[in-house]
């Protein structure tokens, strides 16, 4: 445990998920496998369909609408029935399929390996204080069994802007009735979790899985109020 700034009295702390409380890396590659051969199942229009064509597609997307970035499974929809239009499939066909499609993400991107020191340190934390979530990616907590320790849960689309814009961090403060600077948040982004909480008046917790050196890293822009290294060392703050 680093200490870069003053640690203030902590009454809530708030968590990212992807490759905080879990390694994202694993259910991302299968998560892109598995839909990716649904897509390509879908109609026989589809069945030689690329990876690099769905890409394209995506790139797309966020060059004509540069917003959708902030609801990646809404940027993913879009994507695919995009994909589906493209290749001819009609229109209400495309709609539904999409639909269908994102059936099969939805269910493999929450198949997460979650580490029991995530299960022991969150269950002794939301014993102490309120426990938030707040995500700009797509993961279900109540399907991989985290939800039981958070309040509830903020994504990026539904809830605001994607991290490090402020959105849900304010609201985040809001719904539990704290000042921004009561609150701790907990991830592993540089820029979306430590520079998008310090900026809006939290404390950022870096966790810093894999030893790296603030004066090395490209994107630390600032500085964390603490670093650790492994989840469990949160308890011993409060």
């Amino acid at each position: 445990m680093h200490f870069y700034r003053p640690l203030r009295p902590i009454a809530a702390m708030t968590f990212d998920l992807d490759d905080t409380l879990y390694d994202n890396y694993p259910v991302i590659c299968r998560t892109t496998e598995e839909s990716h051969a649904a897509l390509q199942a879908y109609h026989p229009l589809l069945k030689e369909y690329t990876v690099m064509q769905y890409q394209q597609v995506r790139d797309r997307l966020l060059a004509a609408e540069p917003e959708i970035y902030h609801d990646v499974s809404e940027w993913r929809r879009r994507a695919v029935e995009q994909a589906m239009l493209d290749v001819g499939i009609a229109a209400s066909q495309a709609a539904s399929g999409s639909c269908e499609v994102m059936a099969v993400f939805a269910h493999w991107r929450s198949q997460i390996d979650v580490p029991q020191e995530t299960h022991k340190t969150l269950a002794a934390l939301a014993q102490r204080m309120p426990l938030v979530a707040i995500t700009n990616g797509n993961a279900e907590p109540h399907l991989c069994g985290l939800d039981p320790y958070f309040q509830f849960v903020l994504r990026a689309g539904p809830d605001g802007r994607a991290k490090p814009y402020q959105d849900m961090y304010h609201a985040a403060a809001e719904k539990l009735n704290l000042r921004p600077e009561q609150i701790l948040h907990v991830g592993d982004d540089l820029t979306t979790d430590v520079a998008g909480a310090v900026r809006c008046g939290m404390q950022a917790c870096w966790i810093n899985a894999h030893n790296g050196n603030l004066m090395d890293i490209n994107d630390a822009r600032l500085l964390p109020t603490l670093a650790i290294s492994q989840l469990a060392s949160l308890t011993a703050l409060v």
